[in-house]
C-alpha cells in the first residue's frame, strides 16, 4: 500500500489538473497464483495528455472482475469471491469507499450473489440500488444501497429458465450483464444461454427488480448475447453476441422497455468471418452518438463502427490491434477522447487516442502492467 500512496502522492504533486482532466482509474482483475493479481488496482489518468500512471493495489479482493462506480463517486462496487462466517468462499458483491486523495479502497459491506458465478455489476442512476448477473447460475440479483454505501441483503433474486440451440454452451441460462435504462425505469440482462435480453422493472426505493412486459427481446439464435450499451439518444441499444462475433442493433421503446431488432453485423474483417475460436467481450457507444466499439476477445482487436444517429445502423470502419492478449473490458474516458483496453491474458492495459471526428482509434504507445486485468472504470476527481 505504501507504493500506491507514493505513486499517487507524486501524481498529486504535479501541476494541478482541472476536475475534467483528473481521473482515478480502477482495474478489476482475475486473481490467481499464476498471474499474481491480489485484487483491485488504481492509477491516475491525465485526460489532457493521455498519460496513465502505474497501477498499484488499492484493495485486496478475490476475483473482483467487474466494477461499478456510485454516481456520487464516493463508492465502488465489485462482484467476485467473498468469505462467509463459516470461512467458505462463495460468489458475492462488495462495496468500498473511495479515498479521492490516495485511491485507496476501504471495504464497507459484502453480500451473497445468491446465484453462482457473479460476473457483472451495475449501479442505477440514483445510487440507491445495484444489480448483478450470475453467469454460472444463470440468474440476476439486486440490492438496496444505503446512504453510507453499504449493501442490503438481496432485495430480489430471479432465476432465468430455458436454453437455446448450441449444445455446448446453451443448454441452460447464463446471465452475463445487467444495465439500467437511461431513464432508470428498467434493467436489461443479457443471457448468453438463452439468446435473450431479459427486461425488468426497477424500484430504486426498495432495490427490487420485477419482470417486465414485454419480458425479453430475442437476439439471433446461437449468438450468445453478452453485454449491451445504449445510444446516447436513448433510441437504440447495441448488443454484442459473444459466440457469433456479431453486434445487434435494436430500436428502443422507452415507454414499454421493448426492443426491436434493426440490424446484426459482424465485428470481424471479411477475411476472418466464419472462422472458429473467436469471441467478443464488450460493447461501448461513444457519447457523441457517431461510433460504437466492440472488443474482439480472441481476435485481439477492437472493432470500430460508424453509427447513423438517425437509424442506429452500424458500418464497420476499423479493426485495430488491441496491443495485448484477450481484451475483456474496454472503457472510454468521460471526455470521449481516450479509450483504455484491459488485456486479461497478457496482464496489461493499453491507452488509445480517439479521433472524435471519425471515431477511429490509434494506439498511443502507452501500456501498463495490470495482472489479470478485466475491467476498467474512471472516477472523476474534484
Amino acid at each position: 500500500m505504501k507504493s500506491l500512496l507514493l505513486a499517487l502522492s507524486a501524481a498529486l504533486a504535479a501541476p494541478a489538473l482541472s476536475a475534467a482532466e483528473n481521473y482515478l482509474v480502477y482495474f478489476g482483475t482475475n486473481t490467481n497464483p499464476r498471474n499474481g493479481s491480489k485484487g483491485i488496482y488504481a492509477a491516475r489518468f491525465n485526460a489532457a495528455s493521455g498519460e496513465l500512471t502505474k497501477p498499484e493495489l488499492a484493495a485486496e479482493a478475490g476475483n473482483p472482475g467487474f466494477l461499478a462506480v456510485h454516481p456520487s463517486r464516493r463508492y465502488l462496487f465489485a462482484v467476485g469471491d467473498i468469505t462467509g462466517p463459516d470461512g467458505k468462499k462463495s460468489g458475492g458483491i462488495s462495496s468500498f469507499s473511495i479515498d479521492p486523495q490516495t485511491g485507496k479502497l476501504t471495504l464497507l459491506s459484502q453480500q451473497s450473489s445468491v446465484g453462482a458465478g457473479p460476473c457483472h455489476v451495475n449501479v442505477d442512476a440514483t445510487g440507491r440500488m445495484a444489480a448483478l448477473a450470475n453467469y454460472g447460475g444463470g440468474s440476476v440479483a439486486s440490492y438496496a444501497i444505503s446512504a453510507d454505501g453499504k449493501l442490503s441483503n438481496a432485495a430480489s433474486f430471479i432465476q432465468h429458465e430455458g436454453s437455446s440451440i448450441d449444445p455446448k454452451r446453451q443448454t441452460g441460462p447464463h446471465a452475463h450483464s445487467v444495465n439500467f435504462s437511461p431513464d432508470n425505469r428498467f434493467a436489461f440482462a443479457c443471457d448468453l444461454g438463452l439468446d435473450k435480453v431479459l427486461i425488468y422493472k426497477v424500484d430504486p426505493a426498495t432495490g427490487k427488480m420485477t419482470p417486465n412486459e414485454p419480458a425479453f427481446a430475442k437476439t439471433p439464435a446461437g449468438g450468445g448475447p453478452r453485454h449491451l450499451a445504449f445510444h446516447p439518444s436513448g433510441k437504440f441499444v447495441f448488443v454484442n453476441n459473444e459466440m457469433a462475433m456479431t453486434e445487434t442493433v435494436f430500436s428502443y421503446d422507452a415507454a414499454t422497455g421493448g426492443m426491436t431488432e434493426v440490424q446484426t453485423v459482424s465485428t470481424l474483417p471479411e477475411a476472418d468471418q466464419g472462422k472458429p475460436g473467436f469471441s467478443t467481450a464488450e460493447t461501448l457507444a461513444h457519447p457523441n452518438g457517431r461510433n460504437v466499439y466492440v472488443s474482439n476477445r480472441t481476435h485481439d482487436t477492437i472493432a470500430v463502427f460508424a453509427c447513423d444517429p438517425a437509424t442506429g445502423r452500424l458500418t464497420l470502419i476499423q479493426n485495430v490491434p488491441v496491443e495485448g492478449q484477450i481484451p475483456r473490458n474496454i472503457c472510454l474516458d468521460p471526455t470521449g477522447k481516450w479509450l483504455i483496453a484491459a488485456h486479461q491474458n497478457s496482464g496489461t492495459a493499453a491507452v488509445f487516442k480517439v479521433d472524435t471526428e471519425s471515431g477511429r482509434l490509434t494506439f498511443t504507445g502507452r501500456k501498463v502492467e495490470v495482472p489479470g486485468s478485466i475491467c476498467v472504470r474512471f472516477v472523476e476527481m474534484d
